[in-house]
């Protein structure tokens, strides 16, 4: 069943996003989908640290976002509505343009050098392209009386390009002992799972709640 949000502008509206992200990572299962970017579209600003949540779920998908749109923002501002005099500024500009010629005779070496700029660009788009991968892991503690919450912040405190935690969850083991399952989205060309795991995770200050970590499910997105 489809999720319903109204008023996110407001606070009502943000304290019905906090109450549903409560235990979730994203809008729809377990990896970002069209439905946290058309959230994420309605809310204005990053919501406040009294929606811890909302909060948290924002700042995911920015970074997701951020990933994919690299480009330089200048900004742009939204006019409020019928502020009908700031039209006759651009109606002034558009007489100017008229003065231009902006369909001049191109040469053909314009038109090669042209062509060859189209050609560096969609090369350079091919080299950025990565694909992603989505990570299921288990990270076992040393014992029963390891701290499970300390050990789930110090794995999230891991931070890496291209690496974007998701849900978790605790499964028992044995003997008192939980284990802590946790999902993880990678950029393939950014992230190797060996090396976050050899030299952060199973390292100071991570090995002081962390014994071992499995891969369980190793998806491509």
């Amino acid at each position: 069943m489809a999720a319903v949000f109204t008023d996110l502008h407001a606070q009502s509206g943000l304290k019905s996003l906090e109450d549903f992200l409560s235990g979730k990572t994203y809008i729809s299962g377990d990896v970002i989908s069209k439905d946290d970017v058309k959230v994420f579209g309605a809310v204005p600003t990053k919501p406040g640290s009294e929606f811890p949540n909302a909060s948290r779920w924002y700042d995911s998908i920015s970074a997701v976002l951020a990933s994919r749109f690299p480009g330089k923002a200048v900004g742009v501002k939204f006019g409020a509505a019928g502020a009908a005099p700031a039209a006759e500024p651009a109606k002034e500009a558009a007489d100017d343009d008229d003065d231009l010629d902006l369909f001049g005779d191109e040469t053909e070496e314009d038109k090669k050098a042209a062509a060859e700029r189209e050609a560096a660009k969609a090369s350079s788009s091919k080299k950025k392209e990565s694909g992603k991968s989505s990570v299921l892991m288990d990270i076992k503690p040393w014992d029963d009386e390891t701290d499970m919450k300390k050990l789930e912040g110090s794995v999230r405190s891991v931070e890496m390009p291209g690496l974007l935690w998701g849900a978790s969850k605790l499964v028992p083991v044995g003997y008192g002992i939980k284990k802590l399952q946790i999902m993880m989205t990678i950029v393939d060309d950014l992230v190797s799972v060996d090396t976050l795991i050899e030299e952060r995770l199973t390292v100071e200050p991570c090995n002081e709640y962390i014994q071992s970590c499995d891969i369980v499910a190793f998806n491509k997105i």
